[in-house]
């Protein structure tokens, strides 16, 4: 069950991820987490270096989604300026929300990368479906209840990856 959580990558920020990489492996697609991964779960907009991270991603021609368990007024405010297609309350990690993600940018799972901070949500969910899975570190320490004993447990399974040698990124370090 544990190994549905191992990410593809392991990376400290989005700004970290090769995409010329992804493009040669043939991913087309990603799928982004927002709170944490994007940005901190605090800020209503877009940095002026996300703008230009996504600027980048989608003139390489990825198509972008983001994918979020947060509410339809806190994703659209945020994505709407972007012109970036979102999902809210996506309920993550099950499987519907990226289905529907990889309908709308019209990509295959093998296809498709999902981007996120938690393993609970997006690495299980993406995995769970055939995606590559991109953990970074989450951008704040400021956190929800439920993301602060999501936390709790991920360290247990970081603990149990780390004995079975499947944290493969620590040796990159």
């Amino acid at each position: 069950m544990f190994k549905t959580m191992v990410p593809d990558m392991f990376v400290q920020s989005i700004y970290e991820i090769d995409l010329n990489r992804l493009q040669y492996q043939g991913i087309k697609g990603a799928i982004v987490d927002l709170d944490n991964t994007l940005v901190e779960a605090t800020r209503p907009d877009a940095t002026p270096k996300l703008v230009s991270w996504l600027d980048q991603l989608q003139g390489m021609g990825f198509r972008v989604m983001i994918v979020s368990n947060n509410n339809r007024t806190r994703v659209s405010k945020f994505a709407m300026p972007l012109q970036v297609p979102y999902i809210h309350r996506a309920k993550k990690p099950l499987s519907p929300a990226f289905r529907r993600a990889m309908r709308e940018i019209e990509t295959k799972p093998e296809e498709t990368v999902m981007i996120g901070d938690q393993l609970f949500t997006d690495v299980l969910g993406g995995n769970r479906i055939g995606l590559r899975t991109i953990l970074v570190v989450p951008v704040s320490e400021a956190e929800g209840f439920f993301t602060r004993v999501n936390r709790r447990l991920e360290r247990m399974v970081f603990h149990w990856m780390r004995q079975r040698g499947l944290l493969g990124w620590e040796d990159q370090k």
